[in-house]
């Protein structure tokens, strides 16, 4: 029994040499994915119509508050509580605008991105299956280090398996 025990003590670190790990920069790749650079423009160009319709709505808000100010003096008690309630408004809409720009910008990236990721995990599962790989990490997830001599870069093949899935 303990040459049994002793054998697999010797054998167990051969094992774990014969073992393949990998890494790669998940987001470097994404960034090269044309779907993702298409998603990107989209998604400024969507962000920047959104910022221009909210400072239009600001802007006549606050020329309708500096008109107010200017004549608030000349306006009877009536007048200027329409005035104050109609400001008021306005401001809850801009806010209101700012949150449902947020929300709809945070729902069209999921929705652009979610087929950009799935298509990456598939590239990088299949090379870490046609290569045999036990483990292929993401050094942008903030892994601190990772061994060159252990673990291979495996980013252009995942990028050339990416290529093949157009």
């Amino acid at each position: 029994m303990k040459k049994i025990i002793l054998m697999l003590m010797l054998f167990a670190p051969l094992s774990m040499f014969a073992q393949k790990f990998g890494h790669l920069n998940a987001q470097e790749v994404m960034a090269s994915m044309p779907e993702f650079i298409k998603a990107r423009g989209e998604m400024e160009a969507t962000a920047k119509q959104y910022e221009n319709d909210l400072k239009a709505m600001q802007d006549e808000l606050n020329r309708k508050s500096q008109d107010y100010d200017k004549n608030k003096s000349t306006m009877n008690a009536t007048k200027q509580q329409e005035t104050e309630t109609e400001l008021q408004t306005m401001y809850q809409k801009i806010q209101q605008t700012y949150q449902d720009n947020q929300q709809a910008l945070q729902k069209a990236q999921q929705e652009k991105m979610t087929p950009i990721t799935t298509k990456l995990v598939n590239a990088i599962k299949t090379v870490g299956k046609t290569g045999g790989y036990v483990y292929i990490m993401d050094v942008s997830a903030g892994i601190p280090y990772i061994s060159d001599t252990l673990s291979k870069d495996v980013t252009s093949e995942v990028k050339a398996q990416l290529s093949k899935t157009k």
